[in-house]
């Protein structure tokens, strides 16, 4: 089975204030509230902090989660259960899927892009490169940072996760420009942006950039959506990224 879970987070706590700054702080917690190991249950999960005093953390796991842990730490142990932590079957969402039927859609992705090495390196770079189990790689991987260049990535991609996102909803009431003149919007947006930086153990540090996009989608292949809500979209899936939630469509 699946399981998709809503924890509430307290920003006062100071345990909190960790967990929603570090990235690699929460996945520890994620991976903590199921049994099996990181290598055998990808974990897929999300901080929505629309809100910012009441953000919440969302979390796709194939085991069923205990989040014991993480109320205790940065949550609100004395708040009812339904307050502080809901977890739900994910099966019937999945039941749902349907060639043609429209959704409204959440996902926070690391959009990046492969951009060729330049040929002059860094005393570093070329020590590096002279280890020898260790290949020069021939690009390098690089988040894309503008607005307009992260929702040209996802719209790039919703084919192959199987999705086309359908063009914006306009009012018949308001004046319509001539048909040669109209351009179709598609009904996505990008309500968050964040350039998200931390250290990974003592190796190295990490800066991610990321967006969060919201807006509606029409299913055009169940196997390849389902394939996206279960494993994730794009890089950094460890660190909150690449989790598709949906709900039904409900009219304009």
């Amino acid at each position: 089975m699946t399981y998709l879970s809503r924890v509430r987070i307290n920003p006062l706590r100071q345990t909190s204030r960790e967990l929603l700054t570090n990235p690699r702080a929460m996945h520890s917690n994620v991976c903590a509230a199921v049994p099996a190991t990181p290598d055998t249950e990808r974990r897929l999960w999300r901080l929505d902090t629309d809100n910012p005093h009441r953000p919440h953390l969302i979390a796709l796991t194939r085991s069923k989660p205990d989040w014991t842990h993480l109320i205790e730490a940065a949550g609100w142990p004395a708040a009812d259960d339904n307050q502080h932590c809901v977890v739900a079957d994910y099966t019937p969402l999945l039941a749902q899927l349907a060639i043609g039927r429209e959704f409204t859609f959440r996902l926070t992705v690391n959009p990046v892009q492969n951009i060729p090495r330049p040929p002059k390196r860094t005393d570093a770079q070329s020590s590096a490169d002279t280890q020898p189990d260790r290949k020069r790689r021939t690009s390098v991987r690089t988040g894309h940072r503008t607005a307009a260049h992260q929702l040209n990535w996802f719209l790039q991609r919703t084919d192959r996760y199987g999705f086309q996102i359908p063009s914006a909803r306009t009012d018949p009431e308001l004046p319509i420009l001539p048909l040669e003149e109209a351009t179709a919007a598609p009904d996505v947006r990008i309500i968050h942006r964040d350039r998200l930086s931390f250290s990974k153990g003592n190796r190295r540090h990490v800066v991610l950039h990321v967006a969060t996009f919201q807006g509606r989608l029409q299913v055009t292949d169940t196997d390849l959506l389902t394939r996206a809500l279960l494993d994730g979209i794009g890089p950094a899936k460890a660190y909150g990224c690449g989790l598709l939630t949906l709900a039904p469509a409900t009219g304009r």
